[in-house]
């Protein structure tokens, strides 16, 4: 398993390591409280799975190719999520810790910036916001979006 999506609760699990392994580096995504200064109550991450699985699987190959690892893998949530749910975790392997953390940053921006996976999020308030979709209504329309959402937007994708 390179990508995987679930509905489920991600249970962060590390078995048959490869005796070679000097570094495993984990990083989970976490739902947090607070967003931009708004109060958030729950996410709901929404996927387009046939594609979201081909980029995913293709992000983590890319990463067992280009840094000196031993393995890697990755599983996105879908679904509502609460606060603390992990709606991301990966696992880099490595013999030593500098490719395991730079495979593992590889792998996290570049599925933030490719895989085709929409997170709404849930206020305190009652209201609901797509993430960074300032032009999901019209695509083509880049008109509204200050230059400091356009900013915000770059260096998500970092």
């Amino acid at each position: 398993m390179l990508f995987q999506l679930t509905d489920r609760p991600i249970e962060p699990l590390i078995s048959s390591l490869h005796p070679h392994t000097g570094a495993i580096v984990t990083f989970e995504g976490r739902v947090r409280a607070v967003n931009d200064d708004r109060e958030v109550s729950s996410l709901e991450y929404v996927a387009y799975p046939e594609l979201a699985l081909h980029e995913g699987h293709a992000i983590v190959s890319e990463a067992l190719e280009r840094f000196d690892i031993i393995g890697a893998c990755a599983i996105h949530r879908t679904g509502h999520l609460v606060i603390n749910d992990i709606a991301v975790w990966i696992m880099s392997a490595a013999v030593h810790r500098k490719e395991a953390f730079e495979a593992t940053e590889y792998i996290i921006n570049t599925i933030k910036a490719r895989v085709p996976i929409w997170k709404k999020e849930h206020y305190s308030d009652g209201e609901t916001t797509w993430v960074r979709c300032d032009h999901c209504a019209n695509p083509h329309d880049h008109s509204k979006q200050s230059k400091a959402s356009l900013k915000r937007k770059r260096y998500a994708t970092r």
